[in-house]
């Protein structure tokens, strides 16, 4: 696993409220797997970026938890969200590329689910449905056999 010490990662605007800052953010370089000629043998162009979720201050308690469970397998035992790329052909692109997944996966976990308030049905919805089963168990009863009449 190689890292470019050149490249140093900025920080990830995700909304123009919020921003993860750089030093939440660490990625690493390695070779690809899959076709690619020589470029896949000789330069690390796949891109793991590593996102600090357990020590990050940019985002609520909440916020991180939805993060949490939209990650999946992608969490590891530090509690960092490591997001990988490698369908391009350069480190750069790939980098940008993890980026956004992470931009993505941020955004889906600031929406907050609507809570369900809980309602009776009304009594009118209750005599129909019985009605409907009813009907339902009517039809189903003369499906009954057919007896055969002798000539």
């Amino acid at each position: 696993m190689t890292v470019d010490p050149g490249a140093s990662t900025k920080d990830l605007v995700i909304n123009p409220q919020l921003v993860v800052p750089a030093r939440d953010l660490s990625w690493s370089a390695s070779r690809a797997s899959g076709p690619g000629g020589q470029n896949v043998n000789k330069v690390a162009t796949k891109v793991t970026l590593r996102f600090d979720l357990r020590g990050t201050d940019s985002l609520t308690r909440a916020q991180k938890a939805r993060l949490r469970k939209l990650a999946g397998r992608r969490l590891d035992a530090q509690g960092a969200l490591m997001i990988s790329a490698q369908a391009e052909r350069s480190q750069r692109q790939n980098l940008e590329r993890a980026r956004d997944g992470l931009r993505k996966l941020v955004r889906k976990a600031l929406v907050a689910p609507k809570l369900r308030i809980g309602t009776k049905p009304s009594r009118a919805s209750k005599r129909r449905r019985l009605e409907s089963k009813r009907r339902r168990g009517e039809q189903k009863k003369a499906r009954g056999r057919v007896r055969q009449v002798d000539d």
